[in-house]
C-alpha cells in the first residue's frame, strides 16, 4: 500500500496517471466509462471502436459504470509497451490518400474525402470530421493537398 501512496514508479505510469486524473472529476481514482476513449487518445493512442470496447470489457466495473485507476493503469502500460493502438504511419496515410486520388493530382476533393471518412473503415463522428477538415482543406481551392496535410499532422 505504501508504494501506491508514493506515486507511479516510472514515466509511463506517471503519464497514464496524469491523463486519468484530468478526467477524474470526483478525484476518487475513478472515471466514467464514457471518458475512457478520451483518456486513451490523450496518451497518443488511436483505438478503433472495437479496441475501445475490448478495453472497457477488461477495465469497467459493470456495477458502477466506472473505471478505476487500479485496473486502467496496468492495462494501459501493457497496451503502450506492446505498441498497440498506434497511429497510422505517414506512409500508410499517403497510400490511403492516393487510393482516393487515382490520377495522382496530389489533392483530393473535399466531398470525396468526406464521403470516404463517413462511409469506409472506422467512421468518423461529425465533430471529428469537422476538426480534420479545418486543418486539411485548403481554403482557396476547397481541396485537400494530402502530402502537405500529412506533413502538418505528423509534426508531433
Amino acid at each position: 500500500m505504501e508504494d501506491q501512496e508514493q506515486g507511479p514508479a516510472n514515466d509511463l505510469e506517471r503519464r497514464i496517471n496524469e491523463a486519468f486524473e484530468i478526467f477524474d472529476h470526483a478525484q476518487n481514482k475513478n472515471i466514467d466509462v464514457r471518458e475512457v476513449g478520451a483518456v486513451i487518445r490523450s496518451l497518443g493512442c488511436c483505438p478503433t471502436e472495437a479496441q475501445l470496447q475490448e478495453v472497457l470489457m477488461e477495465v469497467e466495473d459493470p456495477d458502477t459504470g466506472s473505471v478505476s485507476l487500479d485496473k486502467f493503469l496496468p492495462y494501459m502500460v501493457n497496451v503502450i509497451t506492446e505498441y498497440q493502438m498506434q497511429p497510422a504511419s505517414a506512409e500508410a496515410l499517403l497510400k490511403a490518400f492516393q487510393v482516393m486520388d487515382p490520377e495522382r493530382k496530389g489533392f483530393v476533393a473535399k466531398d470525396v474525402l468526406v464521403r470516404n471518412m463517413l462511409e469506409l473503415g472506422e467512421p468518423f463522428t461529425q465533430d471529428e470530421l469537422e476538426e480534420m477538415l479545418t486543418v486539411a482543406v485548403d481554403p482557396e481551392t476547397g481541396t485537400v493537398p494530402y502530402e502537405y496535410y500529412i506533413n502538418q499532422i505528423m509534426v508531433d
